[in-house]
């Protein structure tokens, strides 16, 4: 119960790894508002953990503090948040890449860790503690072809997570991200392109411990670095990626 009493909002909540998370943290006795567009997944996975679940568009500065407004009145002040919610584009030449997906990708996963952070934070650094947790990848510290903009979005949440650290510490608030690798979850397609088992044998050929993650891989990771555990910890961008980055 290394969260007991804890409170806490996950971004991107109801599917993927941010389920894992959600689901970690409510066994380890947190509470958790599970944020996402996803309403009827969302509510799927609140009632399963005993958790809340909350609509929200992470791109959009009034969805964001409305998230923030409802979080305050059902949970208080926060404890832990984590910007978990991501999109990709397809594999191609980064130049033949849509403005409109561009723009996207950027939107939500790089915008709406501003966002969180200019209607989250205040409520985090008023109280003197917390925790921020942004799901970066190993995609923004060792890139592959063909992924040139999502790899930028993962690479720009990974300085702004040691930003952010820097600058929150002498507040109390932690600020760490996590470096998945490709993972059994609704964006592996996209990252691939197709999923076919040749594909697929590619993909993990470059995974020393030869499997892709799972959502209870970053649900461990999360819990720690989110956990009193880690007090001494801020701005590390852990790799949880069976080796790829090596």
């Amino acid at each position: 119960m290394r969260l007991q009493g804890k409170t806490a909002i996950v971004t991107g909540g109801a599917s993927g790894f941010g389920a894992g998370i959600v689901r970690k943290f409510a066994a380890e006795g947190a509470t958790v508002l599970i944020a996402d567009l996803n309403t009827e997944l969302a509510e799927e996975v609140a009632k399963e953990v005993g958790g809340i679940a909350v609509m929200v568009d992470v791109s959009s500065n009034a969805s964001v503090q409305s998230l923030a407004e409802t979080a305050k009145a059902r949970l208080g002040v926060p404890d832990i948040l984590v910007n978990n919610a991501g999109v990709t584009h397809l594999p191609m030449p980064m130049q033949d890449v849509g403005e409109d997906e561009f723009d996207k990708v950027f939107a939500v996963n790089c915008k709406s860790v501003y966002l969180t952070a200019r209607h989250l934070v205040p409520l985090m650094t008023a109280a003197g503690q917390g925790a921020i947790l942004n799901v970066a990848s190993t995609a923004g510290l060792s890139p592959r072809p063909k992924l040139n903009w999502y790899n930028a979005s993962k690479g720009w949440m990974v300085t702004a997570t040691k930003t952010m650290a820097v600058e929150l510490a002498p507040s109390g608030v932690r600020v760490n991200a996590i470096c998945p690798v490709a993972g059994e979850t609704p964006l592996l397609k996209s990252f691939m392109g197709e999923d076919t088992p040749e594909i697929r044998a590619k993909f993990l050929s470059t995974i020393p411990i030869g499997r892709f993650s799972t959502p209870e891989d970053m649900g461990n990771a999360a819990c720690f670095l989110c956990s009193d555990e880690a007090g001494m910890i801020t701005g590390a961008a852990l790799e949880v990626d069976g080796g790829r980055c090596i």
